[in-house]
């Protein structure tokens, strides 16, 4: 158990992004296709975050062309670079998982002023 707990301590971020319910986030993703690497950004509200330790994980959802789009991204992963807040959503869930379900302006978090 000593070994795991090691091994899972080395992999853990030092600067961990702040990602809360509701913003509106910046995910900077590194994708690699075939020997070439690059920076993919996905941007959306977070719905969801899951676990704890390096396990974590937060849903980014976003509508792309009438369709949404949910991706899960692993906090403590070497892929996610960098995360960046363009809006900080006022809310009172833990799970917005309601958003699923509205469309056009309804789907909307308000902005914490």
């Amino acid at each position: 158990m000593d070994m795991i707990q090691a091994f899972t301590s080395e992999q853990l971020k030092k600067e961990v992004p702040v990602v809360n319910i509701g913003d509106t986030i910046r995910v900077h993703n590194r994708i690699k296709e075939g020997n070439r690497e690059r920076i993919q950004m996905f941007e959306g509200t977070v719905i969801a975050k899951h676990g704890g330790g390096i396990s974590e994980t937060f849903t980014v959802r976003r509508i792309s062309y009438g369709c949404g789009i949910e991706k899960t991204f692993p906090i403590h992963s070497p892929n996610v670079v960098k995360v960046d807040v363009v809006r900080v959503g006022k809310i009172r869930r833990a799970k917005l998982y309601y958003l699923r379900d509205r469309v056009g302006k309804a789907s909307k978090v308000k902005e914490k002023i």
